[in-house]
């Protein structure tokens, strides 16, 4: 059943399906007023072609191209345009095929103009707004569904939100990661260790970003690349020679991500894959920004024996990450976490903002 639904839930899927119910339920109601089944299919036929093709092009062309880039005349008349070229379309149909092919159906129907020429009728305010309203009526109910589904979304992004800040004071500066943190510094101190000051600049960093830095929704991409090289160089500090970390980046200063996003990956790197390990283990981070596309890997050995399989997948703190990219980034992204023999692999794209 929850396959069934994803499937239902994908955009292409779901906006056929709205097609075959709007094309199922008006058909069926006004299936009275024809002569026949196959007036009815004819009809519905070309009437769901054209309306199809004027709310595609609405919706998915001149909404993105015009209206949101605030072009609004340009929206209307080209909408305008549109609509009077479907109005044109379904009048040169009735007149030259369904009325001559069905004369039953329109004898009440061509009364309604005192000559019933075609220029009349193409000249007909009255005629137009009754064409332009039934070859509307799909546009305006997916508006309205957009609307509330963007309306539920924002209304989750914002619980979500509320959630992932106190989550990741939990999950990515936990008490457990500050404790030892505070311990190797008492230790650094007590030795009088040139480290010492590193480790205080670096955890005040990070305090600071996180408590004050990353409010907003998305974040510049380089502030995240600070935070992950702090928490690198503290936990570097921790484990020492334990660990051997390499962390790969090429990203620009203009792109954009969900703060705290990437955090969760890492720390998750260093507690399956370092702090059960006795010997020596191995992190490898990746983080490549192309055009308007991240590319973050990650990838740590499992310390032996291992009995994480199942744990690694059903961390709180992955679970809340898989939420935000739900919500934040929705069809724009792709997670990839597998476990093979002597890794944990995590392959994270999505696009920046």
């Amino acid at each position: 059943m929850e396959t069934i639904k994803k499937y239902i839930q994908q955009p292409t899927i779901s906006y056929l399906l709205f097609w075959v119910l709007f094309v199922m339920f008006t058909a069926t109601a006004s299936s009275w007023y024809y002569s026949s089944t196959r007036e009815v299919i004819e009809v519905y036929t070309i009437r769901t072609i054209i309306q199809f093709l004027i709310t595609s092009t609405v919706i998915f062309v001149f909404i993105p191209k015009f209206l949101n880039q605030g072009h609004k005349i340009l929206f209307w008349i080209f909408s305008l345009a549109l609509l009077t070229l479907g109005f044109i379309t379904c009048t040169l149909i009735k007149v030259y095929y369904l009325e001559p092919t069905y004369p039953v159906t329109y004898q009440n129907y061509l009364k309604r103009f005192p000559e019933a020429t075609l220029h009349d009728r193409l000249t007909s305010i009255k005629e137009f707004i009754r064409v332009a309203n039934y070859l509307l009526q799909p546009t305006f109910l997916l508006l309205a569904i957009r609307f509330y589904r963007k309306q539920q979304a924002l209304t989750k992004l914002n619980e979500q939100k509320k959630i992932a800040e106190l989550t990741a004071l939990k999950n990515q500066l936990n008490p457990h990661f500050l404790f030892n943190t505070l311990n190797n510094l008492y230790a650094l101190a007590f030795k009088k260790s040139d480290r010492t000051m590193l480790v205080i600049q670096k955890l005040s960093e990070i305090l600071d970003y996180t408590l004050y830095g990353c409010n907003e929704k998305y974040v510049p991409i380089r502030k995240e690349v600070d935070l992950i090289e702090n928490y690198l160089a503290l936990e570097k500090v921790r484990y020492d020679d334990r660990v051997s970390i390499s962390f790969k980046k090429e990203v620009s200063k203009e792109g954009k991500i969900a703060p705290l996003l990437l955090l969760t990956f890492i720390e998750n790197a260093f507690k399956h894959g370092v702090s059960q390990e006795l010997t020596n283990a191995t992190i490898n981070i990746e983080l490549t920004q192309k055009n308007k596309e991240i590319d973050f890997k990650i990838e740590n050995t499992k310390p032996k024996p291992s009995g994480l399989s199942n744990t690694y997948k059903e961390e709180i703190g992955l679970k809340n990450v898989k939420k935000q990219l739900n919500l934040l980034y929705q069809n724009n992204h792709s997670l990839n976490i597998n476990e093979e023999i002597n890794w944990y692999k995590v392959h994270l794209k999505l696009s920046t903002k």
